[in-house]
């Protein structure tokens, strides 16, 4: 039997020996996907192991792990439809489905529907095998979630991503015209159904543990920089950094932090497939437990790894600045990510749950 996760090990390793040559040459993540591909990685079905898998790969590299947390994800959230659907293995999924922008249509065919329209942003939708997409109908203006083949005639990819963090995620705009369409998996409810709508807390899952990933990997590539090279200050009185309290203090807080966020962020994951194991029988009021846990994780991980990833370069010293290190990678990533939706309305959701029982409202981000 294999061992999942010594090969999500495997593959960190592969990937961080050269994390920041790849971020600086800023190619589509065709390589990266290919690593997933062949590890096996990509067929892993456990939710409490994808869990790991993700920290492991994340904290490695945060564009490996953003797409390998949305597969998952797009994979989990078609089976929440409860209609069978075609799954090869192998295969990579990204989905096309951002909340903000203008809807994609879809006009009514003898055999489907034909799909038109653009969107924004797609994270890994380039490199996709399959698409996990959703637009409105032009006749009836219903909602419909669909899979697409992801080399599809009629899709065009836009290649405009160009962040100054996550820029191996392939998240530019993708456009599409008359594509067809037939592979439906269900309709949106105008007044959610609870467990169908899990789907928007489970995007939040994967950044909070993106969050918590990468402050991991930040804390492990600057405790290497520490050990072998960071000098101490002459004034400190001792030989080796690894002995200056200041620093030894400082790496303490930092892991206990991360440590704390790791642990709400996997029991905000267990609610969650726990509450989607329900299915029918899934409440609002345990959906919106659910919502007010994964909102706390975001709240504490967004904090978590914005402060860990600059504050990290206060333990390395002014060398490890040098471009050859590629530090200023997590710090990049770490703040491109965290402004995916803003973070303080995660609080409000939290609060106003905490104040007055009020559940979070359901939308594209809660």
């Amino acid at each position: 039997m294999t061992n999942w996760l010594d090969v999500a090990h495997d593959v960190a390793a592969t990937l961080r020996s050269d994390a920041a040559d790849r971020d600086r040459a800023n190619q589509p993540p065709a390589k990266e996907v290919e690593l997933l591909r062949q590890s096996g990685l990509l067929n892993v079905e456990e939710w409490a192991l994808q869990q790991k898998i993700n920290r492991i790969v994340g904290a490695a590299d945060a564009n490996a792990g953003h797409l390998l947390g949305y597969h998952y994800l797009q994979i989990w959230r078609s089976g929440l439809f409860d209609v069978p659907f075609s799954k090869a293995e192998d295969q990579f999924w990204a989905g096309v489905s951002n909340p903000l922008d203008a809807a994609l249509e879809l006009t009514p065919t003898a055999t489907g529907f034909l799909l038109n329209g653009r969107k924004t942003f797609a994270t890994g939708a380039s490199q996709a095998d399959r698409l996990v997409v959703s637009a409105t109908r032009t006749d009836n203006g219903e909602k419909l979630t669909f899979l697409l083949n992801g080399k599809a005639d009629g899709i065009t990819y836009l290649d405009d991503w160009d962040n100054i963090g996550q820029r191996l995620t392939a998240s530019g705009g993708v456009g599409f015209e008359n594509v067809e369409v037939t592979e439906i998996l269900g309709v949106q409810p105008a007044n959610e159904d609870p467990r169908i709508s899990l789907a928007a807390i489970g995007f939040q899952l994967v950044l909070a543990q993106l969050y918590v990933a990468i402050a991991e990997g930040a804390l492990q590539e600057a405790a290497d920089y520490t050990r072998t090279k960071t000098r101490p200050w002459f004034v400190s009185g001792v030989d080796q950094a690894t002995d200056d309290p200041y620093i030894v203090a400082a790496y303490g807080e930092m892991v206990a932090q991360t440590r704390a966020a790791g642990l709400l962020a996997d029991e905000a994951g267990r609610q969650l497939w726990e509450a989607s194991e329900l299915g029918r029988h899934l409440t609002p009021a345990k959906r919106g437990e659910v919502a007010v846990t994964i909102s706390e994780s975001k709240v504490v991980s967004t904090k978590l790894v914005n402060e860990v990833t600059s504050r990290i370069f206060e333990q390395v010293g002014a060398r490890g600045t040098a471009a050859k290190y590629g530090v200023d990678r997590f710090w990049r990533n770490a703040r491109t990510l965290t402004l995916h939706d803003p973070v303080v309305y995660k609080a409000r959701e939290v609060g106003e749950h905490f104040l007055t029982g009020a559940r979070p409202a359901y939308t594209g981000y809660s």
